[in-house]
């Protein structure tokens, strides 16, 4: 909804709070979430990215006003039809081993107002009850763009956390100057350890640390030395080395409060903040010039370069070894409006159509993009199937037309086959029809959906 008064595509950035973190409860006296509206700001001459930029202007005003390390990402049309849905998604999260490694839970994307035969196909059955869950038991379903609970941390271009190995023997016998025994690898194994805490916060290389940065957007209301005062729980060796990193705002940008908030890996605001002060801020990260020269949109938060912008920031976070979950509760969670005409559909299917072409094109391919990372080869495939699906289309062309032609004609094309190849085609169309009914009897899907 447009600001009242407001030029669209010309304005600057705005924040609305309609509900802050004073005095706000509900029926039974416990204090209401904050409810906050944004519009970033909008000028000539910049590209603002359409969704992914918008929901990455989101990532760093929340991050921010409140540093909630989970995020609930919901299209406009879209509503929670589950009230347990985000508490179903934070035992996946939450969870001691597992959570720390989980870049989004993903849940099916039911609509309303859809005809008993689904005639438009709008339900995608087989997609979300067929393929959604064979991903779940490899690395993850993919990122469908709404229905989505992330971890704050794996946008932020960061690794997932590595298991910790259980330590060496090690005994206390010879004294800690003898360096040919245990006490030189007590020694080395605690440098060791520093380096790789260090090595773990800084994700940036070297060679990026020394180059110079000009400033295009406002300047920020913080200084990094009144943040560094905040950060509680960091050795001093930590914060010093942390905070006089100017690599971080090659990264994230010149916001000193949202540098410090991508630290805190279990959310929260650092101490001496105040209010008035956070929404100049939040209002400076949000504007035109912020994002220029910095990794948003390459590696950090949502991807750039495609209208299908949540395959693109899916793919990237599993390439990177984040693992996804994919979460279907008996009821639904979440339901949106789907396309009740012909037009609108065909609209939908084109734009899918138009982002995976765009994304096969583009450095970002998964025919050869991400070797030698994290990303299993299962998933490849599964990517790589929903960026060449608009190229079946070529085949499926043929597939209606060269009969009808040779009907016509009378010219077939087709050779005579003898009675081995013959035994060959039975085996392959009879192992299509087994495995189709495997998957029909496993998922509960009808044969009209499959069809």
């Amino acid at each position: 909804t447009p600001w009242p008064g407001n030029i669209t595509r010309d304005h600057p950035g705005m924040i609305q709070v309609y509900l802050g973190s004073e005095g706000a409860l509900d029926v039974e006296g416990k204090e209401l979430p904050r409810l906050v509206y944004v519009s970033r700001e909008k000028r000539p001459g910049y590209n603002h990215h359409k969704k992914a930029g918008a929901m990455n202007s989101l990532i760093r005003v929340s991050a921010v006003l409140t540093n909630a390390p989970f995020m609930l990402n919901l299209d406009c049309d879209h509503y929670i039809n589950n009230s347990k849905a985000v508490r179903e998604a934070m035992c996946f999260l939450m969870e001691p081993q597992l959570g720390k490694k989980l870049c989004y839970v993903q849940f099916p994307q039911r609509f309303d107002g859809i005809d008993r035969h689904d005639r438009y196909a709008n339900r995608n059955v087989v997609f979300f009850d067929i393929n959604m869950k064979g991903l779940d038991g490899v690395q993850g379903p993919v990122y469908v763009g709404t229905g989505c609970v992330f971890n704050r941390q794996s946008l932020y271009g960061y690794d997932p956390p590595v298991s910790e190995k259980r330590p060496k023997m090690t005994c206390d016998c010879w004294p800690s100057w003898c360096c040919c025994c245990c006490g030189g690898s007590r020694k080395k194994s605690k440098k060791k350890g520093q380096r790789s805490l260090l090595g773990g916060l800084y994700p940036m290389k070297k060679k990026m640390m020394g180059k110079k940065y000009t400033r295009k957007a406002s300047a920020p209301v913080f200084d990094l030395e009144e943040i560094e005062e905040g950060l509680e729980g960091y050795e001093e060796l930590e914060k010093s080395s942390l905070m006089s990193q100017k690599s971080f705002e090659k990264r994230f940008g010149q916001s000193p409060v949202f540098i410090a908030s991508t630290l805190m890996e279990n959310g929260g605001l650092p101490e001496g903040t105040n209010s008035q002060s956070l929404i100049k801020e939040a209002i400076h990260v949000i504007s035109c010039g912020y994002k220029e020269k910095t990794e948003w949109g390459k590696e950090v938060g949502w991807i750039y370069g495609s209208v299908t912008e949540d395959i693109l920031t899916g793919f990237k976070m599993h390439c990177r070894g984040w693992r996804s979950v994919y979460c279907s509760p008996k009821r639904p969670a979440f339901k949106g409006s789907a396309p009740i005409n012909l037009s609108d559909r065909l609209h939908q299917v084109l734009r899918w159509a138009l982002g995976s072409i765009e994304i096969f094109l583009s450095h970002h391919c998964p025919l050869w993009y991400g070797y030698g990372g994290k990303l299993k080869l299962l998933e490849r495939l599964a990517y790589i199937n929903t960026i060449v699906y608009p190229f079946t289309s070529i085949p499926l062309l043929a597939y209606c037309t060269i009969p009808a032609v040779c009907l016509l004609t009378g010219k077939f094309i087709i050779p005579t086959l003898n009675n081995l190849a013959s035994i060959w085609f039975l085996a392959l169309f009879i192992s299509i029809i087994a495995t189709s009914v495997l998957e029909l009897r496993w998922s509960g899907v009808s044969i009209q959906d499959l069809w």
